[in-house]
């Protein structure tokens, strides 16, 4: 497993350490309500993290817990995802995907984290391509999107929930 540092950052796999750092993002209503309808419950939070760590276990890639390198404080994740979501137009390429604590979003730690991932993801995987997901009316993740490269290219629904489809080409 692939541990990458920044400027400002250390992102590591996430793990069972970082579940408390996990519940209290997940929980937080300004936070989850950008991504589901309600903040998530522990036990929903322990499932992702369970979920998170087989993917690593599965694929060798998956979610870093992102956090300040001077402080060690849990900011959020970024990660390079194969889900197999079931979309349509389907995903063909791997996802990249992220979250940001509240309190460290504007700081432009996200787009150092998500810098990181892809750098990694062009290299490592060599990937020609990669797509995320978002929802249209967040428009804090449509801006990071546009900043890291990521172009729409479909408008469709996930879940009975309209998504924004978003592609980058490797540089």
């Amino acid at each position: 497993m692939t541990t990458l540092i920044t400027e400002r950052l250390t992102l590591t796999p996430v793990g069972p350490g970082d579940l408390d750092d996990l519940v209290a993002l997940w929980g937080d209503p300004d936070f989850a309500t950008a991504i589901f309808p309600a903040p998530l419950s522990s036990e929903d939070v322990w499932f992702r993290l369970l979920r998170d760590i087989g993917h690593w276990e599965a694929l060798g890639y998956g979610n870093w817990a992102i956090r300040e390198t001077a402080t060690g404080d849990y900011v959020g994740s970024v990660g390079v995802l194969d889900y197999r979501r079931i979309l349509n137009p389907p995903f063909d390429a791997p996802e990249l995907g992220w979250g940001v604590a509240p309190r460290f979003q504007g700081k432009g730690l996200a787009f150092e984290a998500v810098s990181a991932a892809l750098a990694w993801c062009d290299d490592t995987l060599n990937a020609r391509r990669t797509v995320c997901m978002i929802s249209p009316d967040n428009a804090p993740s449509h801006a990071l999107a546009g900043r890291a490269g990521y172009a729409p290219y479909a408008e469709t629904t996930y879940k009975d929930a309209p998504v924004v489809l978003l592609e980058r080409l490797s540089a």
